[in-house]
């Protein structure tokens, strides 16, 4: 099926489901949209008990996609310089500590208490894996999906401070996590033998460390080019070129892509707007990258809820999914825990918000998608299955609960969220 026509059904599908949602069941958009995604994988697999011609088409179509490269390498930077271009930098430099520990030391130690327990519970219900695949799970599970958290999360009421904290943390975490799975799956191809300490580590200062100056570089060239000149239509371009540019020169130099599109967004849409563009242009950028957010985002659901039909399930591994769901919520809630004791962020992160931050921390494409790329080898059908009861869980239970804990936990956000619903309306007349 040509690149082109594939692209138009999915288009065509997801306008169809959002429609759906808007008019008749009324869920926010993207957990709207995969849950209709999922009804119609369901419905399809029933009807494919009749004609099986029509999985096989579902499933066809969906392997052509292959979802985790449309993801990795086209979507993310659209979706991560999206999110930055609308955070303020300010607000994250007051809580750069907080972010850069929860994201960098509260990864690490998820990845390895999944695995590690993963590793010892298996065998009583399923079957003996290898500990090294088990930490590959762990790795891809572990960084919270800031596509998820920044389109649910600006819904809840959540108060500003950790609204910042979970977007930064979540904006910066999938970067440091898609490095530490990179160099876990480097060990599991080769052996640890065949891969050293000191190798790792060049891994991880040439993904993190190029990601970040190849960023500042692309937000300061962008900003540069936006200064000379006064001309909506050709910034619009300019930012547009570096999401692209930036997306295909990452993979060439073994830089971390997502958090090189991350910095050149918090660039572009702070340093950017302050002084390089004129309102006009600020109105006009905005409202392209929000555009362009929603689709993306309706797209990215739809896949998820599609993907259903490529998702093989036994009995066994629901077992292990429900009780891995149980555990990646107290594992979560450890890793922001214990860096919030060894740094002293305890006064700044009382009980309450560790909660919200910890129900918070949503999972989805992300994760799919490095799941997706692994081999049969490493236990592929087990650990697409988990995360993708993960992902579920995380965006329909998580996300459609977030705001009404919000507002249990923090009475005072309820006010916040009346005001958020009625300017909405307001803006919407």
């Amino acid at each position: 099926m040509e690149s082109l026509r594939l692209f138009s059904i999915i288009i065509a599908l997801s306008a169809v489901l959002a429609f759906i949602n808007v008019r008749f069941i009324k869920l926010p958009a993207t957990i709207g949209l995969m849950v209709l995604a999922l009804i119609l994988s369901l419905g399809i697999l029933l009807a494919g008990t009749v004609a099986p011609e029509m999985v096989n088409f579902l499933r066809e179509v969906l392997v052509e996609v292959d979802f985790s490269e449309f993801l990795l390498d086209i979507m993310l930077g659209f979706l991560l310089f999206a999110g930055a271009l609308h955070t303020d930098i300010k607000k994250l430099h007051q809580a750069r500590l907080p972010i850069i520990t929860f994201a960098t030391l509260g990864t690490l130690i998820s990845t390895f208490l999944i695995g590690t327990i993963l590793f010892y519970i298996l065998p009583f219900l399923y079957q003996e894996v290898a500990y090294i695949h088990c930490l590959l799970f762990g790795a891809l599970i572990s960084p919270t999906d800031p596509i998820a958290v920044l389109s649910i999360l600006k819904k809840t009421g959540v108060s500003e401070e950790v609204e910042t904290n979970i977007t930064g943390e979540s904006l910066f975490n999938d970067g440091v996590g898609v490095v530490v799975f990179l160099s876990i799956l480097s060990i599991a191809k080769e052996g640890m033998a065949e891969v050293t300490t000191s190798e790792i580590g060049v891994l991880l200062l040439q993904e993190v460390g190029g990601g970040i100056l190849l960023g500042v570089l692309l937000g300061y060239v962008g900003y540069k080019m936006m200064k000379a000149i006064d001309h909506y239509q050709t910034e619009v371009l300019i930012s547009l070129a570096l999401v692209m540019g930036g997306s295909a020169i990452a993979p060439l130099f073994h830089f971390s892509g997502p958090l090189a599109m991350v910095v050149a967004g918090l660039f572009i849409g702070n340093r950017g707007v302050e002084y390089a563009m004129s309102k006009i242009t600020t109105d006009y950028i905005h409202k392209f990258w929000e555009m362009l957010d929603e689709i993306m985002n309706a797209i990215l659901f739809v896949l998820i809820g599609l993907e259903l039909v490529l998702v093989p399930f036994h009995r066994s591994y629901i077992y292990v999914g429900l009780l891995v769901i149980v555990l990646l919520l107290l594992v979560r809630w450890v890793s922001l825990m214990v860096p919030a004791l060894l740094f002293k962020f305890k006064h700044r992160f009382p009980a309450k918000t560790l909660l919200i931050m910890t129900w918070g921390g949503l999972r989805g494409g992300i994760s799919i998608a490095l799941a997706l790329s692994l081999t049969a080898a490493m236990e592929r059908n087990l650990l697409v299955s988990l995360t993708y009861m993960v992902v579920l869980f995380s965006i329909i239970v998580q996300g459609l609960s977030l705001s009404k804990l919000v507002k249990a936990l923090h009475p005072a956000s309820k006010e916040l969220e009346e005001e958020l619903d009625l300017n909405g309306q307001t803006n919407a007349h």
